[in-house]
Protein backbone atom coordinates (compact mmCIF):
# COMPACT_ATOMS: atom_id res chain seq x y z
CA UNK A 1 0.00 0.00 0.00
CA UNK A 2 2.54 2.41 1.00
CA UNK A 3 5.52 3.59 -0.90
CA UNK A 4 8.95 3.85 0.72
CA UNK A 5 8.93 7.47 2.20
CA UNK A 6 11.49 9.36 4.28
CA UNK A 7 8.98 11.87 5.31
CA UNK A 8 6.37 14.39 4.68
CA UNK A 9 7.49 17.77 3.59
CA UNK A 10 5.44 20.64 3.18
CA UNK A 11 7.46 21.56 1.28
CA UNK A 12 5.87 20.32 -1.79
CA UNK A 13 3.10 21.41 -2.69
CA UNK A 14 -0.39 19.06 -2.88
CA UNK A 15 -1.57 18.74 -6.24
CA UNK A 16 -4.74 20.55 -6.72
CA UNK A 17 -7.60 20.50 -9.96
CA UNK A 18 -7.49 17.25 -11.38
CA UNK A 19 -8.51 17.43 -15.09
CA UNK A 20 -9.55 13.91 -16.74
CA UNK A 21 -10.40 13.85 -20.72
CA UNK A 22 -9.51 11.75 -23.45
CA UNK A 23 -11.01 8.58 -21.51
CA UNK A 24 -11.41 5.86 -23.91
CA UNK A 25 -12.60 2.05 -22.67
CA UNK A 26 -8.70 1.30 -21.77
CA UNK A 27 -7.03 4.75 -21.24
CA UNK A 28 -7.54 8.23 -19.79
CA UNK A 29 -5.41 11.56 -20.04
CA UNK A 30 -4.81 13.51 -16.69
CA UNK A 31 -3.15 16.69 -15.07
CA UNK A 32 -3.33 18.96 -12.50
CA UNK A 33 -1.74 22.20 -10.59
CA UNK A 34 0.82 22.44 -8.67
CA UNK A 35 3.15 25.21 -7.12
CA UNK A 36 5.69 26.77 -9.62
CA UNK A 37 8.06 26.22 -7.37
CA UNK A 38 7.90 22.07 -7.36
CA UNK A 39 8.15 21.96 -11.23
CA UNK A 40 11.50 21.62 -11.51
CA UNK A 41 12.39 19.13 -8.18
CA UNK A 42 9.58 16.62 -8.70
CA UNK A 43 10.54 13.48 -10.44
CA UNK A 44 7.61 11.09 -10.08
CA UNK A 45 4.04 10.97 -9.27
CA UNK A 46 2.28 8.42 -7.58
CA UNK A 47 -1.15 7.60 -9.16
CA UNK A 48 -3.85 5.17 -6.78
CA UNK A 49 -6.68 4.28 -9.17
CA UNK A 50 -9.66 2.66 -7.56
CA UNK A 51 -12.42 0.67 -8.88
CA UNK A 52 -15.86 1.81 -7.34
CA UNK A 53 -17.55 -0.99 -5.76
CA UNK A 54 -20.55 -1.76 -7.49
CA UNK A 55 -23.36 -2.18 -4.58
CA UNK A 56 -24.93 -5.18 -5.93
CA UNK A 57 -21.36 -7.10 -6.05
CA UNK A 58 -20.47 -10.25 -4.24
CA UNK A 59 -19.00 -9.34 -0.98
CA UNK A 60 -17.09 -12.48 -0.85
CA UNK A 61 -15.71 -12.29 -4.09
CA UNK A 62 -12.01 -11.04 -4.61
CA UNK A 63 -12.02 -7.38 -4.57
CA UNK A 64 -9.85 -6.05 -6.72
CA UNK A 65 -6.68 -4.23 -4.94
CA UNK A 66 -6.44 -0.62 -5.37
CA UNK A 67 -3.30 -0.06 -7.91
CA UNK A 68 -0.75 2.87 -7.45
CA UNK A 69 1.16 4.03 -9.94
CA UNK A 70 4.68 4.73 -9.83
CA UNK A 71 5.42 7.09 -12.91
CA UNK A 72 8.66 9.32 -13.56
CA UNK A 73 7.54 12.78 -13.62
CA UNK A 74 6.14 14.00 -17.07
CA UNK A 75 4.95 17.23 -18.55
CA UNK A 76 1.41 17.46 -18.29
CA UNK A 77 -1.18 15.87 -19.31
CA UNK A 78 -0.28 12.43 -18.81
CA UNK A 79 -1.68 10.04 -21.05
CA UNK A 80 -2.56 6.45 -18.80
CA UNK A 81 -2.37 3.30 -20.51
CA UNK A 82 -1.43 -0.65 -20.83
CA UNK A 83 -0.25 0.39 -16.72
CA UNK A 84 -3.33 -1.51 -15.90
CA UNK A 85 -6.23 -3.52 -17.12
CA UNK A 86 -9.04 -0.94 -17.24
CA UNK A 87 -12.34 -2.45 -18.08
CA UNK A 88 -14.64 -0.52 -20.27
CA UNK A 89 -17.67 1.28 -18.91
CA UNK A 90 -16.37 1.35 -15.77
CA UNK A 91 -16.65 4.07 -13.07
CA UNK A 92 -13.10 4.72 -10.86
CA UNK A 93 -11.62 6.88 -8.42
CA UNK A 94 -8.26 8.54 -8.82
CA UNK A 95 -5.96 10.64 -6.31
CA UNK A 96 -2.61 11.78 -7.38
CA UNK A 97 0.38 12.40 -5.02
CA UNK A 98 3.98 14.22 -6.25
CA UNK A 99 7.44 12.80 -5.07
CA UNK A 100 11.24 13.15 -5.26
CA UNK A 101 13.43 10.70 -5.44
CA UNK A 102 16.46 10.67 -2.71
CA UNK A 103 19.58 10.04 -3.35
CA UNK A 104 19.18 7.02 -0.82
CA UNK A 105 15.86 5.82 -2.78
CA UNK A 106 13.47 7.12 -0.49
CA UNK A 107 11.19 9.50 -1.49
CA UNK A 108 9.77 13.36 0.05
CA UNK A 109 6.35 13.45 -0.71
CA UNK A 110 3.72 15.69 -1.15
CA UNK A 111 0.06 15.13 0.44
CA UNK A 112 -2.76 13.35 -1.81
CA UNK A 113 -4.93 15.79 -4.00
CA UNK A 114 -8.70 15.03 -3.61
CA UNK A 115 -10.02 11.98 -5.04
CA UNK A 116 -11.70 12.08 -8.72
CA UNK A 117 -14.46 10.16 -10.15
CA UNK A 118 -15.15 9.03 -14.25
CA UNK A 119 -16.19 6.72 -16.50
CA UNK A 120 -14.46 4.68 -18.86
CA UNK A 121 -15.68 4.54 -22.34
CA UNK A 122 -17.39 1.77 -24.52
CA UNK A 123 -15.37 -0.11 -27.10
CA UNK A 124 -14.14 1.77 -30.21
CA UNK A 125 -14.35 0.62 -33.66
CA UNK A 126 -10.97 -0.69 -33.58
CA UNK A 127 -11.80 -3.06 -30.59
CA UNK A 128 -14.90 -4.24 -32.06
CA UNK A 129 -13.17 -5.05 -35.52
CA UNK A 130 -10.86 -7.35 -33.23
CA UNK A 131 -13.86 -8.92 -31.92
CA UNK A 132 -14.97 -9.54 -35.26
CA UNK A 133 -11.38 -11.16 -36.47
CA UNK A 134 -11.96 -13.18 -33.46
CA UNK A 135 -15.51 -14.41 -34.42
CA UNK A 136 -14.56 -14.62 -38.25
CA UNK A 137 -12.20 -17.64 -37.12
CA UNK A 138 -14.43 -19.88 -35.34
CA UNK A 139 -17.60 -18.69 -37.48
CA UNK A 140 -17.53 -22.07 -39.66
CA UNK A 141 -19.15 -22.60 -42.99
CA UNK A 142 -22.51 -21.01 -44.01
CA UNK A 143 -25.59 -22.42 -44.51
CA UNK A 144 -29.03 -21.14 -46.20
CA UNK A 145 -32.06 -19.99 -44.08
CA UNK A 146 -35.84 -18.24 -45.16
CA UNK A 147 -36.80 -16.65 -42.04
CA UNK A 148 -36.41 -14.79 -39.08
CA UNK A 149 -37.83 -16.16 -35.80
CA UNK A 150 -38.41 -14.99 -32.26
CA UNK A 151 -39.41 -16.63 -29.89
CA UNK A 152 -41.64 -15.65 -26.62
CA UNK A 153 -44.28 -16.42 -24.34
CA UNK A 154 -47.75 -16.20 -25.33
CA UNK A 155 -48.48 -12.83 -23.46
CA UNK A 156 -45.55 -10.94 -25.19
CA UNK A 157 -47.57 -11.38 -28.85
CA UNK A 158 -50.88 -10.64 -27.05
CA UNK A 159 -49.34 -7.59 -25.94
CA UNK A 160 -47.68 -6.69 -29.33
CA UNK A 161 -50.91 -7.46 -31.05
CA UNK A 162 -52.99 -5.36 -29.22
CA UNK A 163 -50.72 -2.60 -28.56
CA UNK A 164 -50.87 0.13 -25.74
CA UNK A 165 -51.19 3.83 -25.36
CA UNK A 166 -49.90 5.74 -28.17
CA UNK A 167 -48.21 2.64 -29.99
CA UNK A 168 -50.66 0.98 -32.79
CA UNK A 169 -51.37 -2.98 -32.67
CA UNK A 170 -50.16 -5.49 -34.48
CA UNK A 171 -46.55 -4.16 -34.20
CA UNK A 172 -43.22 -5.52 -32.29
CA UNK A 173 -41.77 -2.61 -30.71
CA UNK A 174 -38.25 -1.80 -30.36
CA UNK A 175 -36.78 -1.57 -26.90
CA UNK A 176 -33.56 -1.42 -25.28
CA UNK A 177 -31.07 -4.02 -25.62
CA UNK A 178 -29.82 -5.26 -22.14
CA UNK A 179 -26.24 -5.46 -20.53
CA UNK A 180 -25.77 -8.78 -22.01
CA UNK A 181 -22.28 -9.57 -24.11
CA UNK A 182 -19.19 -7.66 -23.90
CA UNK A 183 -18.91 -5.12 -21.38
CA UNK A 184 -17.36 -2.56 -23.48
CA UNK A 185 -20.35 -3.01 -26.16
CA UNK A 186 -21.46 0.58 -27.24
CA UNK A 187 -25.45 -0.99 -28.07
CA UNK A 188 -25.77 -2.03 -24.45
CA UNK A 189 -28.27 0.12 -22.53
CA UNK A 190 -28.11 2.19 -25.83
CA UNK A 191 -29.51 0.94 -29.19
CA UNK A 192 -33.41 -0.09 -29.33
CA UNK A 193 -34.28 -3.00 -31.60
CA UNK A 194 -36.46 -6.34 -31.58
CA UNK A 195 -34.26 -9.79 -31.47
CA UNK A 196 -34.27 -12.45 -33.55
CA UNK A 197 -32.85 -15.61 -34.09
CA UNK A 198 -31.83 -17.13 -37.75
CA UNK A 199 -29.86 -20.00 -36.91
CA UNK A 200 -30.97 -23.15 -38.51
CA UNK A 201 -30.42 -27.47 -37.45
CA UNK A 202 -27.79 -28.46 -40.10
CA UNK A 203 -29.89 -31.82 -40.76
CA UNK A 204 -33.44 -30.03 -41.44
CA UNK A 205 -32.62 -26.81 -42.49
CA UNK A 206 -35.70 -25.63 -39.59
CA UNK A 207 -34.91 -23.31 -37.12
CA UNK A 208 -35.14 -25.60 -33.69
CA UNK A 209 -38.43 -26.49 -32.34
CA UNK A 210 -36.32 -25.73 -28.44
CA UNK A 211 -36.25 -22.36 -27.46
CA UNK A 212 -34.77 -20.92 -23.93
CA UNK A 213 -37.15 -17.32 -24.29
CA UNK A 214 -40.85 -19.55 -24.58
CA UNK A 215 -43.32 -21.62 -26.91
CA UNK A 216 -44.50 -19.17 -29.34
CA UNK A 217 -42.17 -17.90 -32.32
CA UNK A 218 -43.47 -15.75 -34.53
CA UNK A 219 -41.94 -16.24 -38.23
CA UNK A 220 -40.84 -13.39 -40.91
CA UNK A 221 -39.53 -14.27 -44.57
CA UNK A 222 -35.77 -13.33 -44.49
CA UNK A 223 -35.99 -10.46 -47.46
CA UNK A 224 -38.93 -8.63 -45.18
CA UNK A 225 -35.44 -7.64 -42.53
CA UNK A 226 -32.81 -8.35 -44.74
CA UNK A 227 -32.12 -6.82 -48.25
CA UNK A 228 -30.43 -4.49 -50.22
CA UNK A 229 -31.97 -1.29 -48.46
CA UNK A 230 -30.65 -2.83 -45.10
CA UNK A 231 -26.89 -2.13 -43.44
CA UNK A 232 -25.80 -4.63 -41.55
CA UNK A 233 -23.34 -4.20 -38.28
CA UNK A 234 -21.00 -6.62 -36.33
CA UNK A 235 -22.16 -5.85 -32.20
CA UNK A 236 -20.23 -8.32 -30.26
CA UNK A 237 -19.04 -11.76 -29.90
CA UNK A 238 -19.03 -13.53 -26.27
CA UNK A 239 -19.65 -16.72 -23.91
CA UNK A 240 -21.55 -17.32 -20.70
CA UNK A 241 -18.52 -19.90 -19.70
CA UNK A 242 -19.34 -22.53 -22.04
CA UNK A 243 -18.26 -24.28 -25.49
CA UNK A 244 -20.36 -22.28 -28.00
CA UNK A 245 -20.50 -18.35 -28.95
CA UNK A 246 -22.90 -15.81 -29.52
CA UNK A 247 -22.38 -13.21 -32.48
CA UNK A 248 -25.09 -10.56 -32.40
CA UNK A 249 -25.66 -8.46 -35.82
CA UNK A 250 -27.71 -5.11 -36.20
CA UNK A 251 -29.79 -4.79 -38.87
CA UNK A 252 -31.12 -1.57 -39.74
CA UNK A 253 -32.50 -0.26 -42.65
CA UNK A 254 -30.78 2.31 -44.83
CA UNK A 255 -30.96 6.04 -43.14
CA UNK A 256 -33.12 4.90 -40.08
CA UNK A 257 -32.34 6.58 -36.86
CA UNK A 258 -30.60 2.77 -35.90
CA UNK A 259 -28.87 2.99 -39.12
CA UNK A 260 -27.35 6.56 -37.59
CA UNK A 261 -26.56 5.25 -34.14
CA UNK A 262 -24.96 2.32 -35.73
CA UNK A 263 -23.28 4.20 -38.36
CA UNK A 264 -20.64 5.67 -35.98
CA UNK A 265 -19.76 2.66 -33.62
CA UNK A 266 -20.08 -0.51 -35.56
CA UNK A 267 -18.23 -1.96 -37.84
CA UNK A 268 -20.30 -2.17 -41.01
CA UNK A 269 -20.74 -5.95 -42.86
CA UNK A 270 -20.90 -6.42 -46.72
CA UNK A 271 -24.09 -8.12 -46.69
CA UNK A 272 -23.08 -9.94 -50.03
CA UNK A 273 -19.71 -10.96 -48.19
CA UNK A 274 -18.73 -11.62 -44.37
CA UNK A 275 -18.63 -14.69 -42.51
CA UNK A 276 -21.54 -14.43 -40.17
CA UNK A 277 -25.38 -13.41 -42.34
CA UNK A 278 -25.23 -12.63 -46.03
CA UNK A 279 -27.99 -12.02 -48.64
CA UNK A 280 -26.93 -12.01 -52.42
CA UNK A 281 -28.74 -12.44 -55.34
CA UNK A 282 -28.51 -15.57 -56.87
CA UNK A 283 -30.33 -16.48 -60.29
CA UNK A 284 -32.84 -13.61 -59.86
CA UNK A 285 -33.41 -14.38 -56.21
CA UNK A 286 -32.48 -13.41 -53.15
CA UNK A 287 -30.85 -15.86 -51.04
CA UNK A 288 -29.81 -15.85 -47.29
CA UNK A 289 -27.07 -18.08 -45.43
CA UNK A 290 -25.70 -17.78 -41.82
CA UNK A 291 -22.72 -18.95 -40.18
CA UNK A 292 -23.04 -22.70 -39.06
CA UNK A 293 -19.99 -22.50 -35.66
CA UNK A 294 -21.82 -19.51 -33.75
CA UNK A 295 -25.49 -18.36 -32.41
CA UNK A 296 -26.37 -15.37 -34.03
CA UNK A 297 -28.63 -12.80 -32.32
CA UNK A 298 -30.12 -10.67 -35.10
CA UNK A 299 -31.13 -6.91 -33.55
CA UNK A 300 -33.27 -5.52 -35.93
CA UNK A 301 -33.97 -1.56 -35.32
CA UNK A 302 -37.48 -0.78 -36.26
CA UNK A 303 -40.94 -2.00 -35.57
CA UNK A 304 -42.18 -5.37 -37.18
CA UNK A 305 -45.51 -5.39 -38.93
CA UNK A 306 -47.33 -9.15 -37.11
CA UNK A 307 -48.47 -9.62 -40.45
CA UNK A 308 -45.89 -9.62 -42.69
CA UNK A 309 -45.16 -13.51 -40.78
CA UNK A 310 -46.70 -16.34 -38.72
CA UNK A 311 -47.52 -17.25 -35.70
CA UNK A 312 -47.45 -20.19 -33.78
CA UNK A 313 -46.36 -22.74 -30.90
CA UNK A 314 -43.66 -24.80 -31.15
CA UNK A 315 -42.96 -28.27 -30.25
CA UNK A 316 -40.13 -28.58 -28.29
CA UNK A 317 -38.59 -27.48 -24.77
CA UNK A 318 -38.20 -24.50 -23.11
CA UNK A 319 -34.29 -24.23 -22.19
CA UNK A 320 -33.88 -21.83 -19.88
CA UNK A 321 -30.08 -22.61 -19.72
CA UNK A 322 -29.57 -20.86 -23.18
CA UNK A 323 -31.22 -17.84 -22.38
CA UNK A 324 -28.62 -15.05 -22.92
CA UNK A 325 -30.69 -12.29 -21.09
CA UNK A 326 -28.66 -10.04 -19.15
CA UNK A 327 -25.91 -12.93 -19.38
CA UNK A 328 -22.38 -12.03 -18.29
CA UNK A 329 -19.32 -12.58 -21.15
CA UNK A 330 -16.61 -15.19 -19.60
CA UNK A 331 -13.30 -13.11 -19.39
CA UNK A 332 -11.29 -15.76 -19.43
CA UNK A 333 -12.16 -17.28 -22.25
CA UNK A 334 -9.24 -16.75 -25.14
CA UNK A 335 -11.47 -17.22 -28.00
CA UNK A 336 -13.81 -14.22 -27.41
CA UNK A 337 -11.71 -11.72 -25.16
CA UNK A 338 -9.59 -8.76 -26.64
CA UNK A 339 -6.82 -7.49 -24.42
CA UNK A 340 -8.49 -3.99 -23.86
CA UNK A 341 -10.58 -5.32 -20.74
CA UNK A 342 -13.55 -7.46 -20.50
Amino acid sequence: EAFPVAGRMELLSTPHSIEINNITCDSFRISWAMEDSDLERVTHYFIDLNKKENKNSNKFKHRDVPTKLVAKAVPLPMTVRGHWFLSPRTEYSVAVQTAVKQSDGEYLVSGWSETVEFCTGDYAKEHLAQLQEKAEQIAGRMLRFSVFYRNHHKEYFQHARYGRGTHCGNMLQPYLKDNSGSHGSPTSGMLHGVFFSCNTEFNTGQPPQDSPYGRWRFQIPAQRLFNPSTNLYFADFYCMYTAYHYAILVLAPKGSLGDRFCRDRLPLLDIACNKFLTCSVEDGELVFRHAQDVILEIIYTEPVDLSLGTLGEISGHQLMSLSTADAKKDPSCKTCNISVGR
